[in-house]
């Protein structure tokens, strides 16, 4: 039998995008031969200091309001404006947002996303864990996350040591993956990698299959 195809997804746990694409993503590799590697990296916010004064100030209500509940619907997902946001922002004096010094969500999330991946199932975990933070209140508190990543077999305690004990060698994994996507022509998420070839956007994917089918891509037990 032949190797799977495989793919890069580079990914942020903040992205509303890539929620939106994760379901579609796990769903992908569960009906087709293919390997997806999930590639975390920060969210634009956390890339670029001033992403919020050199964003058109129309963006933030266009997507928050209008473009994201909409293809939520048209998905048949839960969505909502995660509460807590996975990166905390304050208000400064002219009312932009700054993003605050402390995150404690998303440099975890996102060393969380690596460790599973190296674990094996990084789509899995993305697909788990995204459900939590677009759909569930309070997604951070109890045990949401535990329980998560318990159907996965994965225990979050022990992750939670790893990524503490080796968090400059998940740092520098973060830093490979946004170098990566950046050698592949793109900067934003999600950005699924083919054969070098980037397709960027949720609204690619029905393009990026079409593309693996050039490609030999098969049903899984056909």
């Amino acid at each position: 039998m032949a190797a799977p195809l495989e793919i890069d997804v580079y990914y942020s746990f903040r992205s509303p995008y890539c929620y939106l694409a994760i379901h579609r993503l796990a769903d992908m590799q569960r009906k087709y031969h293919v390997q997806i590697h999930l590639r975390p990296v920060k969210p634009l916010l956390l890339r670029g200091p001033d992403w919020f004064r050199t964003t058109n100030p129309l963006h933030f209500p266009y997507v928050m309001n209008v473009d994201c509940p909409r293809i939520a619907a048209y998905l048949g997902i839960p969505y909502q404006w995660p509460r807590p946001d996975p990166v905390i922002n304050t208000l400064d004096a002219d009312g932009v947002y700054v993003r605050a010094e402390h995150q404690p969500h998303i440099h975890r999330l996102t060393h969380f996303g690596i460790l599973a991946q190296e674990r094996g199932k990084g789509i899995e975990f993305a697909e788990a864990i995204s459900t939590l933070i677009w759909s569930v209140e309070d997604w951070d508190k109890g045990d949401h996350l535990t329980n998560a990543a318990k159907k996965l077999s994965l225990d979050l305690g022990e992750m939670d040591e790893i990524v503490r004990r080796e968090s400059a060698r998940f740092e520098a994994e973060v830093e490979r993956n946004q170098a990566t996507l950046k050698d592949a022509g793109h900067w934003g998420v999600p950005t699924c990698v083919f054969h070098g070839e980037p397709f960027y956007g949720q609204d690619r994917l029905d393009i990026l299959l079409w593309r693996m089918k050039q490609h030999g891509l098969r049903e899984r037990g056909a």
